[in-house]
């Protein structure tokens, strides 16, 4: 099978970044955005994904480089999704982490869109501005192409909550993009295609 990659690069007056993506991996990953706890996010996402991830990003300030790598991320997963044959496409998880619980479910339907419900009861989980995990999110939906919900249902430490959120993703998008042998390499849609 070949693997579905992509590369991104996206250089702006405000940041720097490249994204290199590929869906079919391994969960390795090489992530150094400059925001510890974004890159520990970012490397969950990968693992619990399995996808292969390299981010290299610089940024005038956190906000505009967890935006630009939110964009490069979810053109990236539109490009290596390509026509979107044979996908399963929808798909959710629930994910708890210690007293944390989070739930994902999404589409990859072409239509970028999403509702985040993630209250944070800090200004900062770390280094990373509590409310860039909502930003974060709602961008890379837009830019993938991905119908996305998000919830934190429950939890006391925000650091829990950011990390049970982003594993959710993880394993709804690890389902989403899976090939599904029955398909057959039929786009899963009853009007024969998914936008890109």
């Amino acid at each position: 099978m070949k693997h579905r990659t992509a590369t991104v690069v996206r250089e702006t007056s405000e940041t720097a970044v490249r994204i290199e993506l590929d869906i079919d991996g391994t969960g390795v990953s090489e992530i150094a955005s400059g925001v510890r706890m974004f890159d520990h996010l970012l490397t969950q996402l990968a693992r619990h994904g399995m996808f292969d991830l390299k981010v290299t990003a610089r940024g005038d300030d956190q906000h505009h480089t967890v935006e630009d790598v939110a964009i490069c991320l979810g053109r990236a997963l539109n490009e290596a999704l390509g026509d979107k044959e044979g996908i399963v496409r929808m798909s959710h998880a629930l994910v708890p982490m210690d007293e944390a619980l989070s739930m994902v479910a999404l589409d990859v339907s072409g239509r970028g869109g999403a509702v985040v419900v993630a209250p944070f009861s800090t200004a900062a989980i770390d280094d990373l501005e509590s409310d860039l995990v909502r930003h974060f999110l709602t961008t890379f939906a837009v830019e993938a192409r991905v119908s996305l919900h998000a919830r934190v249902d429950c939890g006391l430490n925000d650091h829990h909550k950011a990390e049970s959120l982003f594993k959710a993703l993880a394993r709804a998008l690890c389902e989403a993009c899976r090939l599904d042998v029955r398909r057959k390499g039929e786009v899963p849609s009853t009007k024969g295609v998914l936008e890109r």
